[in-house]
C-alpha cells in the first residue's frame, strides 16, 4: 500500500517529502494490476498530461500516492474499456472538478463508424479488434497503416490484434515526439526478431516433447527469456549511450 505523502509541494516542486517514489518504485506498484507496463508508458501518459510527478531538483521524478492511483485509473480505462487518452483525461478533470461523469456507452463497431466511437469487447486470448487498437492508441487509420507498412505493427487474424498492440502504438507515438519516424525503427524492428528466434530455437524442444507437462514448461521458459532479453537489450542501450534512466 503507497502511503500519501505529508507536506506535500505543488507539482514540479522540489520532491524531499517522504512517501513520494521513484518512476522504477511506481513501476513495481502498478505491474501487481498491470504487468505489462513499462517505464516507457508512464512517460508518455505524463508527456499526455495525464499526470504530473514532482522533480527532485536533479530532476529526478517523485510519484505521490494519488499520483500513482491516478495512473492505475488511466490504465484501467485503458485495459477495460479501450478509451483514447483524450476521453480518458475529459473524463479525469470531470472528476477533478467534483461532477459525476459516467464512462461513454459506447456501441459497437461496425462499417463505416469513427474509431473514437469504438465500443470495448472482451478480448479472447488477449485479443483486441482493429478498431479498439485505434481507440485505445488514440490515432488514425493513416497511422497505423504508416506502422503496418514498416512491419511494427500486424494484425494476428482477420483485423485483429495481440494486446501487445496497444503498448507498441504508445511507445511508436512516443517515439515519434522525438522525430523518430517508423522508417527508423525498422533495424530495432529486425534485432526483435532475431532475438524472438532465438528464444524460439531454446524453447522448441520442449514445446516437442511428449510429456505435456514439459509442453507447458516451455511457455513459462519463454516468458523468463524474453524478460531476460529485454533487460539485456535495455542494459545494452544505456551502456552504449553512457546514460543511466532515473
Amino acid at each position: 500500500m503507497v502511503q500519501t505523502p505529508s507536506g506535500g509541494a505543488g507539482n514540479g516542486a522540489a520532491a524531499t517529502d517522504t512517501g513520494l517514489l521513484s518512476i522504477g518504485a511506481v513501476l513495481n506498484v502498478l505491474r501487481a494490476e498491470f504487468p505489462e507496463v513499462t517505464i516507457s508508458k508512464i512517460r508518455f501518459l505524463e508527456s499526455e498530461g495525464l499526470v504530473e510527478p514532482r522533480r527532485t531538483p536533479s530532476g529526478y521524478r517523485k510519484f505521490s500516492a494519488e499520483d500513482v492511483d491516478r495512473l492505475g485509473h488511466v490504465l484501467r480505462m485503458q485495459r477495460d474499456h479501450y478509451l483514447p487518452l483524450k476521453v480518458i483525461r475529459e473524463h479525469l478533470e470531470a472528476m477533478e472538478r467534483g461532477e459525476a461523469l459516467p464512462l461513454p456507452a459506447l456501441s459497437r463497431p461496425g462499417d463505416g463508424e469513427d474509431p473514437a466511437d469504438c465500443a470495448p469487447e472482451t478480448p479472447a486470448a488477449a485479443r483486441i479488434g482493429r478498431c479498439q487498437l485505434l481507440a485505445a492508441a488514440g490515432v488514425d487509420e493513416q497511422r497505423l497503416a504508416e506502422w503496418e507498412s514498416y512491419g511494427l505493427l500486424a494484425p494476428v487474424g482477420d483485423g485483429v490484434y495481440d494486446a501487445e498492440a496497444v503498448t507498441v502504438a504508445g511507445l511508436l507515438t512516443e517515439l515519434g515526439r522525438y522525430g523518430i519516424e517508423p522508417r527508423h525503427l525498422r533495424a530495432m524492428k529486425a534485432a526483435a526478431e532475431r532475438e524472438a528466434g532465438l528464444v524460439e530455437q531454446v524453447v522448441a524442444p520442449l514445446r516437442r516433447h511428449r510429456n505435456p507437462q514439459t509442453r507447458a514448461h516451455a511457455e513459462d521458459r519463454t516468458r523468463e527469456l524474453a524478460g531476460l532479453t529485454m533487460k539485456l537489450h535495455a542494459a545494452l542501450v544505456r551502456s552504449a549511450l553512457g546514460v543511466r534512466l532515473p
